[in-house]
């Protein structure tokens, strides 16, 4: 059974895509997707009891889904094209059933470990995704072949380890490190009270209290981060500006954040 806050993230994700039939009826598919959502369910049980990492499961992979949704609209509506637009090989709702499957989809990979666990979301993503594809292009090839690559791209460079060269994956890698706020660490720092490696992922991610995305006003994309304590600028540093740096979308996006009270620095 869904939680309130998949519920929630769901909702918004649906008012995002209204002008986009296709994109539509493929969050349909894969929201009532039984085998997609306890494999998201147990990746988060796998990340959260077995590993005391933080939420790596259906609420993480759809707020990742929900921010790229929003940056990719941002793009658009700023005259930026996608790389399968640029290329004149796709459209932007091709691009955009790419980043909905790769946001869905990443982080399966925990189910198994967290070592190399951008791989194994390939590996069990793959099935899910030729599903998926076949339900909304049943007729259309080419339309499923460029999609499928390109969120294969963007599932296997989240984590920054491997180089990545679409936009579209650049937008998946920061939307990813942008779902960081102190709600994604509650139930690890309730369940874990043991110290252990990587304990400051959580406490740094419990010190951020809002993440907004918006049009910028010197670049298309502004980040606004707000924090309760400086242990979170350690997230901002180590985590999404290491993203950033390495997506091919860095150009289009500026970051601000500060401790709350205080003026906001700019990163980028």
């Amino acid at each position: 059974m869904k939680s309130v806050k998949e519920i929630s993230v769901e909702s918004k994700i649906l008012k995002r895509l209204q002008n986009s039939p296709n994109c539509l009826k493929l969050v349909h598919y894969l929201f009532e997707d039984e085998e997609l959502q306890e494999m998201q369910d147990y990746a988060n049980n796998v990340s959260i009891k077995r590993l005391g990492y933080n939420d790596h499961g259906p609420v993480h992979m759809r707020q990742v889904c929900g921010n790229a949704i929003k940056m990719l609209n941002i793009l658009h509506e700023s005259g930026i094209q996608t790389s399968l637009e640029k290329e004149e090989i796709g459209t932007f709702e091709d691009s955009m059933c790419a980043i909905i499957l790769a946001g869905l989809m990443h982080d399966l990979g925990m189910m198994i470990g967290r070592q190399g666990h951008e791989e194994m979301s390939v590996v069990l993503a793959k099935p899910l995704i030729e599903r998926a594809l076949m339900h909304v292009f049943p007729d259309n090839l080419h339309r499923r072949v460029i999609i499928r690559s390109l969120a294969i791209e963007a599932i296997i460079g989240h984590m920054s380890s491997r180089k990545i060269h679409s936009i579209e994956a650049g937008v998946i890698l920061i939307a990813d490190g942008c779902d960081m706020t102190k709600g994604r660490a509650r139930i690890p720092l309730a369940l874990n009270t043991t110290p252990r490696v990587g304990d400051i992922h959580k406490y740094s991610a419990n010190a951020i209290n809002r993440i907004s995305i918006h049009h910028g006003e010197n670049k298309p994309i502004r980040i606004d981060i707000e924090m309760s304590g400086d242990v979170g600028f350690f997230q901002i540093e180590e985590v999404l500006l290491t993203k950033i740096d390495v997506s091919p979308a860095k150009q289009f996006v500026e970051l601000y954040a500060g401790v709350e009270g205080q003026e906001m620095k700019c990163y980028l």
